[in-house]
């Protein structure tokens, strides 16, 4: 794409609109108090933020922690007028302070220093700091909640500099338009090479990750093992937006694995799927209904059972995530506790396929101890619940070890299925 259009677009997106509405009063559940929440996966849910401050994933994904924290009190040090004078990070408007706008501005410096190394042909380090880019703009559209107008034109944003990235990549990245439901959905497939067919895994993250996201894990894990990996996004987010969340998480999985046979490039004899926290529901589900078309499943901190079956642990959420799954239901302006009781369908024991019967693709599930969201008993129900499955438990500290050595035990574990 011209530089010219480029920056027509950013000026555009982002042109000031009076009306936009700031994210946290988009969904308006009835009778809901903010509560805080603290795991190594999640990051920490803070007083006096909206959003839940995932410090630990960003810097894994490549975010400067000093970066980090200057923009974080940039947002606390605004003046201008808030949606909750006691949330910092509710500023109204695309203006310094506010969410949207401080991390844009970050994606769009490295945008910058992407084009002034390219005019000096450094091609691999112009790819870097446009994936850099691209993750600073998805990092400004989180919650990616529905009706959030800026948020949508960061998302926007975080695509088109993947893409572009990605053309200047040795590595080859091509797009899946997956058809389901009279509508299409895009997948992007990851190549180390295109000369033979290649085992290859299909990645879903959490409700609150876009699929340009997930990049690392085939920068430092997939890829160097030879994977190809496929990554989409969970229903009602990024470019699965058209899709509410059911209790059937899987079903865009599901139309993607049937249409993998007309895919160049895929050894669909020898397919797996990782899942990260929602997304892990995902995994384990599409195994339990095509287990034909899959060699192995794999949940990573997923959100599975125990988490869902207890309305406390629900009711303790922080309100963002909260709202999120209001956001991805399509339930605006209900009461917490109709929301709540709508999540325990997403159980996997609750709709009948864990603890029943034994699936016979063996299937992974991996936790880092004492996570509220995804406790070990569902990892052994996992395990239990599938031919030759395993349950493992990782210590919580250091957390970016903790993330290392469960991705060691993913491709190990992938190795010896795939």
């Amino acid at each position: 794409m011209s530089e010219p259009s480029k920056v027509n677009l950013s000026e555009k997106l982002f042109a000031p609109r009076q009306t936009t509405k700031e994210t946290s009063s988009l969904v308006k559940l009835a009778h809901v108090a903010s509560n805080e929440m603290h795991n190594a996966l999640d990051g920490d849910s803070v007083s006096g933020w909206y959003r839940v401050l995932r410090r630990p994933q960003w810097i894994w994904q490549g975010v400067d922690p000093i970066e980090m924290e200057a923009v974080f009190s940039r947002i606390a040090g605004s003046t201008a007028k808030r949606t909750q004078d006691e949330l910092l990070d509710t500023v109204i408007g695309f203006k310094p302070g506010n969410w949207v706008y401080e991390w844009s501005q970050l994606g769009s410096q490295y945008q910058r220093k992407s084009r002034e190394l390219l005019d000096k042909g450094e091609k691999a380090q112009a790819a870097e700091m446009l994936l850099k880019a691209s993750t600073h703009y998805g990092i400004a559209a989180y919650p990616h909640l529905k009706g959030d107008e800026l948020a949508a034109q960061a998302e926007l944003q975080a695509t088109v500099t993947y893409k572009d990235a990605t053309e200047l990549m040795p590595h080859q990245v091509k797009t899946i338009d997956v058809s389901y439901q009279g509508k299409t959905f895009q997948a992007f497939i990851h190549l180390p090479r295109t000369d033979v067919l290649l085992p290859t895994v299909i990645v879903s993250g959490g409700l609150d990750t876009l699929q340009t996201e997930l990049w690392p894990l085939y920068e430092h894990y997939f890829g160097p093992a030879g994977f190809a990996m496929i990554t989409l996004d969970m229903p009602s987010v990024g470019h699965s937006a058209a899709w509410t969340l059911t209790e059937d998480t899987s079903r865009l999985h599901q139309a993607l694995v049937q249409q993998l046979r007309d895919v160049p490039w895929v050894d669909h004899h020898r397919v797996g799927m990782l899942g990260i926290r929602f997304g892990g529901n995902a995994a384990i589900r599409l195994g339990f209904v095509e287990p034909t078309r899959l060699k192995t499943c794999i949940s990573l901190g997923g959100i599975i059972h125990g988490f869902l079956a207890q309305p406390k642990l629900l009711n303790s959420m922080p309100r963002m995530y909260l709202d999120m799954f209001a956001s991805r239901m399509g339930k605006n302006g209900v009461s917490k506790a109709s929301l709540i009781s709508h999540m325990t369908a997403w159980s996997l024991k609750q709709q009948g396929l864990l603890g029943r019967r034994k699936v016979d693709i063996p299937m992974l599930a991996i936790n880092l101890k004492d996570d509220p969201v995804c406790p070990e008993t569902d990892n052994q129900l996992i395990a239990l619940s599938s031919r030759g499955g395993k349950a493992i438990s990782l210590p919580a500290a250091p957390i970016h070890d903790g993330y290392h050595r469960a991705m060691q035990d993913v491709v190990a574990w992938l190795k010896e299925k795939l």
